[in-house]
């Protein structure tokens, strides 16, 4: 499935529209380049899952945590590059214990499980035009 969003706001309401499907033990994995607008869309699934913590990008934290509905880590894998880089970031222990969302699932695809789903946003004709396929999920 392709949804194209036109702007950031776009891209934050179908994560919204996405978080009503979720049941609180997913992993999203999101694919990207930078300022592609992972972070936009995990905005629009914390909102949708009325989170009112300010979400932003993990990059240095390597994990933030936000509440609402569900438990949401937000990781930022674009520093991993090996399995203890990924277990030093406490991975593992999030598992089934909220929504783990990951920017930068490129660096980890291999150990993703295998029922995550996956989003790939890449950018579209215009400048503030996105892509989004979804992957694990049928509709949002």
């Amino acid at each position: 499935m392709e949804i194209i969003s036109l702007s950031c706001k776009e891209t934050e309401m179908i994560g919204k529209k996405l978080a009503g499907n979720l049941s609180g033990t997913e992993v999203i994995a999101l694919f990207g380049n930078l300022g592609a607008g992972k972070t936009s869309l995990v905005r629009g699934i914390a909102l949708g899952l009325n989170s009112e913590d300010d979400v932003t990008s993990p990059t240095f934290s390597i994990v933030n945590e936000y509440m609402g509905k569900y438990p949401i880590y937000h990781f930022d894998m674009y520093r991993i590059n090996t399995y203890e880089d990924l277990y030093s970031t406490g991975y593992f222990d999030y598992l089934d214990n909220g929504i783990l969302i990951i920017e930068w699932s490129e660096n980890i695809e291999a150990i993703l499980p295998e029922d995550a789903i996956k989003i790939f946003i890449r950018y579209g004709k215009g400048e503030s035009e996105r892509i989004l396929r979804f992957e694990g999920i049928d509709e949002i």
